[in-house]
C-alpha cells in the first residue's frame, strides 16, 4: 500500500514553474510518508502534478512511481495505492492484445490495462486500490477508488484546480486548503460519527471519491460516475450449491490475497471469520513448508475484570490458544495497558484525520504499529458480519421495525451533549434522518419481494455501505499509520455482491446466525470453532482506564480555553462524568458505550486543537 497525491489544472501550463510546482507535491506526499516509508516520487507535467510514497509489497524494484507508459505517442503516468488480486489474468490479457511488460508489478498491469480500457478499466479489476492517472491524449486526470472503499481517495476544487490525497492532511498542505468545519461536519461528528457518510470529507469543500466511482477531470470541469452499484435479483442457487459457491469464493479470495514479497500474517481472534482466514492461509503455508504468523490482540487486566455481556460473550484467548495449536501456526500475543490505550487516542486522531471509534480505533493502531516490527501484510476478517448478518441489529425486532441506522439507534446519548443553542442550529436529527432516507432509497429494489425480506435487504444494504465502510476506514487508516498494509478477502466484490442477493433463511440456515457461512467453512474448522458465537473486536474491561478517560475529560472541561468548551454543555458534561460505569446500552455498533463516549469528547477536543479549526455556523 502507499500514499497518493496531487493536482492538476487544465487551463494553465505547470511546466512554466515547474520547480515551484514539485516541491508542493512533494510537501503534499510527505504527509503521507508513513503509509509508503520505502520510497517517494514526484511527477510534474504540463497540467498535473503527481507524489507517490510507497510501501514496497510486490516487485520491490520494478514497482517504483509515478510510473508513465507511452502508447500512440501520448504519455499516461500514474501514482497508485493499492492490490491488485487479478494480475497475472489482466497480465495475460493485456500480452494478448499486444502489452508489453518491464516489470512485475501490478502498478505496470494497471497503467497497461487504462491505457487499453480507458474509463472502463476499473470494472476489470479485483482488489483494493485508489489511483490517478494524467492522462496525456484525453487531457485528463483519471481517478478511481474500489468498490467498498477499502483505500481511501479525498479531493477538492480550489480555484479551478483538482486537488486529491489518499488523507486530508495531505490537502492543507495545498494553498487556500484550509481546517473548516460547518453545520454539515458538525452534524456528521455529533449524528452520524464514528461514521461518515459516503463521499464527505467533513471538513467544508472537502469531499471523497465514493466507493465504486471513477471521477474525470478536464478543460470542461469535474464529473464522478458510478462503476459499481449492488444488483437486486433472484438467487438462483439451492441452498447446498450456494454452499459450494461461497466455500468456492472465499477460499479463493484468500488464496489470492496471500500473494506478497515480504513477510505476512493473519490477525487472529478466534472467532469464526478469523479462524477461516488463518485455516486457509496455514493450510497454504505449510503446502510450502513455511509457518504463518498470527497475531490476536488483548489489555492488560482483562484476565481479572472481562465480564459477559450479550454483545461480548466470552473471552477470546481460549479460542485463539486452540487455532494456533491446531494449525501449527507462530502465534504472538499482543497486550495494550491503559495508559497506551488512552494515549493513543490522540495518535488515532492524526492518523484519521478526524475523531473516530475513540479506543476501538486506539487499540487498533497501537497493536499494527506492533505488527509492523516483523511484518508488511497483514490479513484480517472484517467484512463478514456484514455480508452474513452476523451483528446483532441484523436479528432484533427494533430494527425491522425502525426508521433509523441500526447501529445507532438513539441519537440523544450525543445531540444531549451540545449546548443547547448549538443543538438547535444544527437539526442534527433531521440531517441524520436525511441521510438514513438517501440511502434507503438507494437500495436496489427487487420487484415481487415481501415487505420483511425488503427490509432484511435494506439492512444488508446499510451495513455493506455505511458499517462496513466505517470498520475498513478504520483499518486503513489504523494500519497505514504504521505503514502495514492489511488484506480484507471477505470485501471481494464477488462474495458481497453472491451473498446479497442469498435468501435470508440461507444466511441464517436451521436459525444459525452466519449458518451459510459456517456450512461452507465445515471442511476447515473444527465443530466448536465453527459454531462459536459471535464476539467483536475486543476491548478494554479494567475500570482504571475509564477512570483515566474520566480524569482527562475533567481536565478538559476544567480548562475554559479548550475549544470543547465551544460545543459541549457544562451541565450535561458533569452529568456523563458522574454516570454509573455501565452507561446503559451502546451508542454506536456493539462497542461505544460510556467510556467510549468520554473518549470521543476528549478525541474532538484535540482534533479542534490540533489542526485548529474554523468552526462556521
Amino acid at each position: 500500500m502507499c500514499g497518493i497525491a496531487g493536482f492538476c489544472d487544465y487551463h494553465d501550463d505547470l511546466s512554466e514553474e515547474a520547480l515551484f510546482w514539485r516541491a508542493l507535491a512533494k510537501r503534499m506526499g510527505a504527509k503521507l510518508n508513513h503509509r509508503g516509508p520505502d520510497d517517494s516520487g514526484v511527477h510534474v507535467s504540463a497540467h498535473a502534478a503527481l507524489a507517490h510514497t510507497r510501501l514496497a509489497v510486490v516487485d520491490i524494484e520494478g514497482g517504483k512511481q509515478p510510473m508513465t507508459a507511452v502508447a500512440d505517442g501520448f504519455r499516461y503516468t500514474i501514482v497508485y495505492n493499492g492490490e491488485l488480486y487479478n494480475t497475472e489474468e489482466l497480465r495475460s490479457e493485456l500480452k494478448a492484445l499486444g502489452h508489453t511488460f518491464e516489470t512485475k508489478s501490478d502498478t505496470e498491469v494497471l497503467l497497461k490495462c487504462y491505457i487499453e480500457f480507458g474509463f472502463t478499466c476499473a470494472e476489470k479489476l479485483n482488489g483494493i486500490f485508489a489511483f490517478a492517472v494524467d492522462d496525456e491524449r484525453r487531457g485528463c486526470c483519471y481517478l478511481c477508488r474500489d468498490r467498498f472503499g477499502v483505500k481511501p481517495l479525498f479531493y477538492s476544487i480550489e480555484n479551478g484546480r483538482l486537488v486529491f490525497a489518499s488523507e486530508i492532511k495531505a490537502l492543507f498542505e495545498y494553498p487556500g486548503i484550509n481546517p473548516v468545519i460547518d453545520r454539515q461536519g458538525l452534524c456528521e461528528i455529533f449524528g452520524i460519527g464514528p461514521a461518515r457518510t459516503a463521499g464527505v470529507g467533513v471538513f467544508k469543500n472537502i469531499l471523497e471519491i465514493k466507493p465504486g466511482c471513477i471521477a474525470v477531470f478536464d478543460r470542461q470541469g469535474f464529473e464522478t460516475y458510478p462503476y459499481f452499484k449492488l444488483k437486486s435479483y433472484e438467487h438462483p442457487d439451492s441452498y447446498e450449491d450456494s454452499v459450494k459457491r461461497v466455500r468456492y469464493l472465499v477460499e479463493d479470495a484468500v488464496t489470492r490475497q496471500l500473494v506478497s514479497d515480504v513477510p505476512l500474517c493473519t490477525f487472529l481472534s478466534g472467532g469464526l471469520d478469523s479462524s477461516i482466514i488463518t485455516a486457509l492461509a496455514a493450510r497454504n503455508y505449510q503446502a510450502a513448508g513455511k509457518t504463518l504468523s498470527t497475531y490476536s490482540f488483548d489489555f492488560t487486566g482483562n484476565d481479572k475484570y472481562f465480564k459477559p455481556t450479550a454483545f461480548q460473550p466470552g473471552a477470546d484467548k481460549p479460542w485463539v490458544a486452540k487455532m494456533a495449536e491446531l494449525f501449527q501456526t507462530d502465534h504472538h500475543y499482543l497486550e495494550c495497558d491503559n495508559v497506551t490505550l488512552a494515549d493513543k487516542l490522540y495518535d488515532a486522531v492524526e492518523a484519521k484525520d478526524l475523531p473516530g471509534m475513540a479506543d476501538v480505533d486506539s487499540s487498533l493502531l497501537y497493536f499494527c504499529s506492533l505488527i509492523k516490527k516483523n511484518h508488511v501484510v497483514g490479513i484480517s476478517g472484517e467484512c463478514a458480519d456484514e455480508i452474513f448478518g452476523g451483528y446483532p441489529w441484523f436479528h432484533k425486532k427494533e430494527a425491522f421495525e425502525g426508521h433509523c441506522f441500526p447501529w445507532s439507534p438513539d441519537l440523544s446519548i450525543r445531540t444531549g451533549l451540545l449546548i443547547p443553542e448549538i443543538a438547535d442550529a444544527l437539526h442534527i436529527a433531521e440531517y441524520v434522518n436525511m441521510r438514513y432516507e438517501e440511502s434507503i432509497a438507494a437500495v436496489p429494489v427487487l420487484e415481487g419481494e415481501s415487505a420483511q425480506e425488503k427490509r432484511r435487504r435494506e439492512i444488508s444494504f446499510l451495513n455493506i455501505n455505511w458499517f462496513m465502510s466505517t470498520l475498513l476506514d478504520r483499518k486503513d487508516r489504523s494500519s497505514m499509520a504504521s505503514g502495514l498494509e492489511v488484506r480484507v478477502p471477505y470485501a471481494d466484490h464477488r462474495i458481497v455482491q453472491y451473498v446479497f442477493n442469498t435468501p435470508w433463511e440461507y444466511k441464517c440456515h436451521d436459525g444459525v446466525v452466519k449458518g451459510l457461512l459456517r456450512d461452507a467453512a465445515r471442511e476447515w474448522l473444527p465443530e466448536d470453532i465453527l459454531m462459536r458465537k459471535k464476539s467483536p473486536y475486543p476491548k478494554t474491561h479494567n475500570p482504571a482506564y475509564e477512570m483515566l478517560v474520566k480524569q482527562r475529560l475533567t481536565e478538559v472541561l476544567s480548562n475554559g480555553e479548550e475549544p470543547l468548551h465551544k460545543l459541549i454543555s457544562q451541565t450535561a458534561a458533569a452529568e456523563l462524568l458522574s454516570e454509573k460505569s455501565d452507561y446503559g446500552k451502546p451508542w454506536f455498533g456493539q462497542l461505544m458505550a460510556g467510556p467510549q463516549m468520554m473518549a470521543y469528547l476528549l478525541q474532538i477536543n484535540y482534533w479542534l486543537k490540533k489542526y485548529d479549526i474554523a468552526i462556521e455556523l
